[in-house]
């Protein structure tokens, strides 16, 4: 009978120090939640997407259906489905392909449907636009340049995912909402390796920015954006 009112006795001391802390988690995994929720609700980014998932569905119905058709767009990527990638390529303005956050229409290629529709079988040289420090040409075929510039990761795994949001910026001009004022875009953004902001080099995002035409959402450009000199 002693033996066990000690044992009793010392679970209950065991639990009234264990309690606090245990509340203190609970509160903050909540806090952290709401604190998504708000910053969602108000740029549209999320915090807690965690990797190899979608985000959540989204009481705006715009930014869930932007979220879907990117996520669509990615697949087809992936796949190298071109002629998918195609049938959304903007009707009238094709798709401006930019290697770096700063969008230089005089420089970067953009191609119709038809044209990225070949792509997989394409094994022409393109200049694509110059690389940033050495201002030398980028001269890549399309599978060239969809390997460095734009599925160089796997995107579809980003942790951080910004609607009309730009999550992490290098050196570069951030020009798309000049470029493009009515421009809606999806950014999927890998961090770097490091757990040090101040040394997190390797980070790399991905653009995809939808224009609107004849009451549908095309696909209008993608942009490739990592750190640079």
């Amino acid at each position: 009978m002693l033996s066990f009112r000690l044992l009793a006795r010392k679970r209950v001391d065991s639990l009234k120090k264990t309690l606090p802390f245990t509340l203190t988690v609970l509160f903050g995994v909540i806090a952290g939640v709401l604190l998504s929720s708000a910053i969602y609700a108000t740029t549209g980014f999320s915090l807690f997407v965690r990797p190899h998932e979608k985000p959540l569905p989204v009481n705006n119905l715009n930014n869930a259906e932007l979220s879907a058709l990117a996520y669509s767009v990615l697949e087809s990527i992936k796949e190298g489905d071109y002629a998918a990638l195609s049938r959304i390529a903007h009707p009238e303005h094709g798709v401006l392909f930019s290697p770096q956050a700063t969008i230089a229409q005089s420089t970067n290629k953009r191609f119709r449907a038809e044209e990225i529709s070949a792509f997989g079988t394409d094994t022409r040289v393109y200049v694509w636009g110059v690389h940033s420090g050495s201002g030398e040409p980028i001269e890549m075929t399309p599978a060239e340049y969809f390997d460095r510039f734009v599925f160089s990761k796997n995107y579809i795994a980003a942790p951080f995912i910004g609607v009309n949001h730009i999550i992490k910026s290098g050196n570069a001009l951030e020009n798309i909402t000049d470029v493009f004022p009515d421009m809606q875009f999806i950014e999927f953004h890998i961090p770097g390796d490091t757990r040090d902001p101040t040394e997190d080099f390797d980070w790399c995002t991905l653009r995809l920015g939808f224009d609107q035409y004849n009451g549908s959402l095309w696909l209008a450009a993608i942009i490739h954006s990592e750190w640079s000199v």
